[in-house]
């Protein structure tokens, strides 16, 4: 199978950002342009991801083969989790830093009853690699997620925890997911995954602006 996971640039992350600055002087969301892009993980090995760039430089999609994770009889430990780390090289205004303060993916879960699945975030830029900001969603299984749903992970970061790009005029963000699912039954199974080649995690990212000090 095959999921696609779209990382938006700020001119369509929102139509009303959520902002630390709000004078005349603050950049526009679309000064944010991605440069060039890569991933790395056991969810994403060398061959098994493409990515898209639009003309722009504003939207980039990444198409995976290999980020599922499956539990139930005959599955083996590596199979419970994955992780996916994309890595976007980024050109913006210097004289200014941007946060990302809000994000949402989209996906596809089929979780028997005594299987949690968790999916976890972790941001940071690499030139400050010390300075991270993980969200956690976890979905339990059985009811309606018995027989498969679409799942929403909304991510909400306080602005005690926000991360902020380097100053300057380029930084490298990066993102680390990571599915992983527990059982607390060894006969029940589930899976994360999608369930075609249409689009399973979209990922919108919004940010904030301040001046470098």
């Amino acid at each position: 199978m095959r999921s696609l996971v779209a990382f938006l640039a700020p001119v369509l992350a929102a139509a009303n950002p959520i902002g630390i600055i709000g004078n005349g002087d603050t950049p526009k969301p679309d000064e944010i342009t991605i440069v060039s892009a890569s991933a790395s993980g056991n969810g994403c090995p060398q061959g098994t991801v493409t990515t898209d760039l639009s003309p722009d430089g504003k939207v980039i999609t990444f198409g995976f083969d290999a980020f599922q994770v499956y539990t139930g009889p005959g599955t083996a430990v590596s199979d419970k989790t994955k992780n996916c780390q994309l890595h976007l090289n980024l050109k913006y205004p210097g004289g200014f830093q941007f946060a990302i303060v809000e994000s949402t993916y989209h996906g596809y879960a089929q979780l028997e009853t005594g299987v949690t699945g968790t999916f976890y975030s972790t941001y940071y830029f690499s030139q400050d690699a010390a300075a991270t900001t993980t969200t956690r969603t976890s979905i339990d299984g059985g009811g309606i997620w018995a027989d498969g749903q679409v799942y929403t992970k909304q991510d909400q970061i306080p602005t005690a925890s926000i991360i902020w790009s380097p100053c300057g005029a380029s930084g490298i963000l990066n993102v680390n997911n990571r599915i992983a699912l527990t059982s607390s039954n060894s006969s029940a199974s589930g899976q994360i995954s999608d369930d075609d080649a249409t689009v399973a995690f979209t990922q919108q990212v919004h940010v904030s602006w301040q001046a470098c000090k």
